[in-house]
């Protein structure tokens, strides 16, 4: 892949979004864990394990706690686009896992102000950009600007499909502005999301469906299951790094576009940037929350692993 500002270049990947507080309520445990979350958050710490030059877009409130930001700063993460508003409250959601935590019910307690066109910075430059709303919080008029920044522009839609009740109960709707679709390289999102968006059952055929939009390359995360890359015409099978215990699934798909991104930028090819994809979500689901995203050593020996598995299959 040729860059397009080459060395001129400010960050390798720029996740924007909300960081938000969340509160994870998992099986067997009467009180939640309360952490740094957020998809920007996820994608941000991942790709900085493969030691991509990372920078956050996002708006928090005056909540927002000095040590979430003091770890991110720890991680050499750029929070220089960060803006706190103090008379607003940070995004925070609750999540609460069933039994063998293959699902999940969504609640928002509190929402940060959506992201301002104003606040983007005019001279930014960055190998790829991450559109990664969580609560609507991004606009058609956001991501038209943010698409001359960035050599690769990605898409995880999921924040732009939510509905909340008046009690912050989340439901999905449809994607109300499709043209968002028709701005980026790369479209990720959960076998569910897809579905909503493109009213089709058949993943095959949802895939396609946004491929029509625009989008180069469709990634649909499985869960358990892996994920479905859909590159040059063809659906490739991602497999899932089987991992001794799950603790939290929250943030794996993030973490699989940010490990992703990570190798994309530089040129690796589709099949090695799944499986980097892949072992990173390996990883971030060992722990709680954004914790544990394992050392770069272990990311490529899960990541080889998968490759090898992948190729002799």
């Amino acid at each position: 892949m040729n860059a397009k500002w080459g060395l001129k270049a400010l960050f390798d990947v720029v996740p924007v979004g909300h960081l938000s507080i969340d509160h994870i309520y998992l099986p067997e445990k009467s009180a939640p864990f309360v952490v740094l979350g957020g998809s920007v958050a996820y994608v941000s710490f991942a790709a900085r394990q493969l030691d991509a030059r990372v920078a956050i877009i996002s708006k928090v409130g005056r909540d927002f706690p000095a040590a979430y930001m003091w770890w991110l700063k720890q991680e050499a993460i750029d929070l220089s686009r960060v803006t706190k508003v103090e008379n607003a409250q940070t995004t925070c959601l609750e999540l609460k896992y069933n039994a063998d935590l293959s699902n999940r019910t969504l609640r928002l307690r509190t929402r940060a102000p959506s992201i301002a066109i104003k606040e983007l910075p005019n001279s930014l430059k960055a190998k790829a950009i991450h559109i990664a709303p969580i609560v609507g919080e991004i606009t058609y008029d956001i991501v038209e600007k943010l698409r001359s920044c960035a050599e690769v522009l990605s898409i995880d839609p999921q924040g732009l499909l939510r509905n909340f009740d008046e009690n912050g109960n989340i439901t999905l709707k449809s994607l109300m502005d499709t043209r968002i679709l028709t701005l980026v390289d790369i479209y990720k999102s959960s076998l569910k999301e897809i579905q909503v968006i493109t009213g089709l059952s058949d993943v095959n055929s949802a895939i396609k469906a946004i491929h029509e939009y625009g989008p180069k390359m469709v990634i649909v995360t499985l869960g358990a299951e892996g994920a479905l890359v859909f590159v040059e015409d063809k659906i490739h099978t991602v497999p899932v790094y089987k991992t001794e215990k799950v603790v939290d699934p929250t943030g794996a798909g993030d973490a699989f576009i940010g490990g992703f991104l990570a190798e994309y930028i530089y040129g690796e090819d589709c099949a090695w940037c799944s499986c980097v994809g892949s072992a990173v979500a390996s990883l971030v689901v060992e722990g709680v929350g954004p914790t544990f995203f394992g050392e770069k050593e272990e990311i490529y020996r899960r990541a080889r692993f998968l490759y090898e598995k992948e190729i002799k299959e």
